[in-house]
């Protein structure tokens, strides 16, 4: 349901517009720790806010903000953050002092951040007639960047429909960390036997050795080509490196890649980073925690949450910097309210893309 603009219209440089937006979800999402916290587990909804800024020339630039409560964070935690923004310490043309300003008003409030940094880049980008990935010196190289396809925690019958549903998309990705994991993998290769297959785990496992069991039978399956967050963000590290030395398969963090800051950690206990837009703080945060990473000498993959084309294209975007892709967050939900890159059969494209300068996205609808 989409909720009034709440405008600020001062004699400024810049005016902000809020825009709060439910994405509606095809099927309900769950994954490991909304399993574990018990009740019906997951969501049919996911609540977002998007950030229009509008400068006095009339360029303009899109944000979204996808907040997590993993992060302590939500849409009224956003809109909050958001109100409090000076929009005449904004600017196209210098969007790094604008963001040392946000940090400025409070720590954290990352996926807020996260929609200015979007809408600052897509206002520069269109000023300067490019792209953002060529505002960045990045380029884009078409029908080289897939997306792999998220399947949430569920019954089996429920997976195996799942399953079918995805047929177009080449790589799954499964969460577990629930009761049925075992059965849900049977359940998926009933429909894929041999279709590649990343398995996130959102922390659901609990100690190293509960790991490593874990890590043995999906070795066994022959086509799972790593395993996201196995175990919980505080682990003592002894630990995690631990289960790196005997895992059959790479580790990847998630949950304990925030930005760039956690890289000496994260390279001495796991073989890549997943970077997400809404916990890294936008295409700033993101863009220096994957060249972190890849300094480091991890791989890379661009993940998402429950989002809009507008978040999804956003990391599209920083697509060169990573070795794997899930940009799935719009694919999940039947509201989309933008149209932005594409991902038939998992590709990901800028070339059918609305827009061909800055962000490139186009409402759908009037929001």
């Amino acid at each position: 349901m989409l909720l009034p603009a709440l405008v600020w219209d001062f004699v400024s440089r810049v005016k902000i517009n809020l825009r709060p937006f439910d994405l509606k979800l095809a099927h309900r999402w769950a994954v490991a720790s909304s399993v574990q916290a018990g009740g019906s587990g997951g969501a049919d909804v996911y609540k977002v806010v998007f950030v229009e800024l509008t400068e006095v020339d009339g360029t303009t630039g899109i944000g979204e903000a996808a907040p997590s409560a993993r992060y302590e964070e939500n849409a009224d935690s956003a809109l909050a953050f958001l109100e409090r923004v000076d929009p005449d310490r904004l600017s196209f043309v210098d969007v790094p002092g604008s963001m040392k300003y946000l940090d400025s008003i409070a720590p954290q409030n990352f996926a807020a951040k996260g929609a200015i940094s979007i809408a600052l880049f897509d206002g520069a980008a269109r000023g300067a007639g490019k792209p953002i990935y060529d505002f960045l010196g990045l380029g884009f190289t078409e029908q080289e960047h897939m997306t792999s396809f998220s399947i949430g925690i569920d019954k089996p019958g429920i997976i195996r429909r799942k399953v079918l549903e995805a047929a177009p998309y080449p790589v799954l990705k499964l969460k577990v960390g629930g009761p049925d994991d075992r059965q849900n993998l049977a359940a998926l290769r009933e429909v894929a036997p041999k279709k590649p297959v990343r398995v996130d785990a959102n922390e659901g496992w609990k100690t190293k050795e509960e790991a490593l069991r874990q890590f043995e039978w999906l070795a066994a399956d022959g086509h799972i080509q790593f395993v996201e967050q196995p175990m919980p963000a505080t682990t003592d590290p002894k630990d995690l490196i631990w289960l790196k030395n005997r895992s059959p398969l790479p580790i990847m963090a998630d949950e304990s890649y925030l930005s760039a800051k956690d890289i000496d950690r994260c390279a001495e206990c796991y073989h890549a980073v997943n970077v997400k837009l809404v916990k890294a703080g936008g295409i700033t945060g993101a863009y220096e925690a994957l060249q972190a990473a890849r300094r480091a000498g991890l791989k890379t993959m661009i993940g998402c949450m429950i989002e809009s084309s507008v978040l999804i294209t956003a990391a599209a975007h920083l697509a060169e910097l990573a070795e794997h892709l899930d940009l799935d967050g719009n694919l999940l939900v039947t509201n989309d309210p933008y149209l932005g890159a594409t991902a038939e059969r998992g590709i990901i494209s800028f070339a059918q893309a609305p827009e061909q300068t800055g962000l490139g996205v186009r409402a759908r609808f009037r929001c």
